[in-house]
């Protein structure tokens, strides 16, 4: 959507979990986010995909070229992709069964989350007026947050971090891709 590509995608809805065998023709790893191009090729893994994107479009630079600029972007998208990761292995340990879960794994992947978002709440002054795939993941990566730990309330001991992503949040683009439950 930011790059204007979003009449250009067709959609369509897989669950990981249920639809694995469709999804590993594609994707042998079973994860999505996967992309086929009109040509046929697969792409998969939303940093790989979201700079394949990227180069669709002249005209927006999600990935700079400037080195200065692409690795404190990349940077950022490493910061807040590792925090996600974190939060989803959080969210999946807390889905096994009683018995089976790890206290000690829980509280680790907790964090990780929790230092990501303190790193966060120190730098975001510095990049909260550009758009690059580092932002981006910061805004998926808080959503995810927001989704799965809204107890967690990061926003009361994160003000700045707080404040952009309430705006960051009203972007069309993160608006509309909201999820549903």
């Amino acid at each position: 959507m930011e790059l204007g590509l979003a009449d250009r995608i067709e959609k369509l809805p897989t669950n990981p979990w249920e639809s694995a065998v469709a999804l590993t023709h594609n994707n042998p790893l079973s994860r999505i986010p996967v992309l086929i191009n009109d040509d046929g090729l697969v792409l998969y893994d939303s940093p790989v995909i979201c700079e394949y994107l990227d180069s669709l479009n002249p005209d927006i630079e999600l990935f700079p070229t400037e080195p200065d600029r692409r690795w404190l972007a990349l940077r950022l998208q490493a910061l807040a992709d590792g925090a996600g990761d974190a939060a989803v292995l959080r969210r999946m340990e807390t889905q096994r069964p009683d018995g089976e879960q790890s206290p000690g794994w829980i509280e680790r992947q907790a964090g990780v989350t929790r230092r990501a978002l303190d790193a966060l709440e120190g730098q975001v002054d510095s990049w909260k007026d550009q758009l690059t795939i580092g932002q981006i993941a910061v805004a998926c990566m808080l959503g995810y947050l927001d989704l799965r730990f809204a107890g967690d309330a990061w926003r009361n001991s994160r003000s700045k971090l707080a404040e952009w992503f309430t705006e960051f949040e009203q972007r069309p683009s993160m608006a509309e891709t909201q999820p549903q439950t």
